[in-house]
């Protein structure tokens, strides 16, 4: 399994690798740091799974789901993000996000958030 990771932190995209194999998922991962970056990855390697960060230079999270979807790329795209208002939750959803993890996770949400979509 091939995951791309982006935020524009480091650490955060760090933290998300490690939580990512507590949870159990032992993945081929990726990582950029701003949906710019992310979505010429995800070109080059179409990954099983992108989890993007909301907030980002250059490119957001938002406009990079935007932007994999009018390129009729289906890639299974979840957001990690501190941003969790119902707004932004809708705004995800009908634009095509599977899930939405709000920091700080456990790997026991990445778990809940991932099993759905991954199987």
């Amino acid at each position: 399994m091939r995951i791309l990771i982006a935020d524009d932190s480091n650490v955060m995209r760090q933290i998300v690798k490690r939580t990512l194999r507590q949870a159990g998922y032992d993945a081929d991962i990726t990582e950029a740091g701003n949906g710019r970056e992310a979505l010429e990855a995800v070109k080059a390697s179409t990954p099983d799974l992108v989890l993007s960060d909301w907030n980002m230079p250059e490119m957001t999270g938002i406009d990079l789901l935007n932007a994999l979807r009018a390129a009729g790329n289906a890639v299974p795209f979840g957001f990690v993000t501190s941003e969790s208002s119902d707004e932004m939750r809708a705004k995800a959803a009908s634009a095509g996000a599977k899930f939405l993890v709000t920091k700080p996770f456990t790997p026991d949400s990445f778990r809940e958030a991932l099993e759905p979509v991954l199987g």
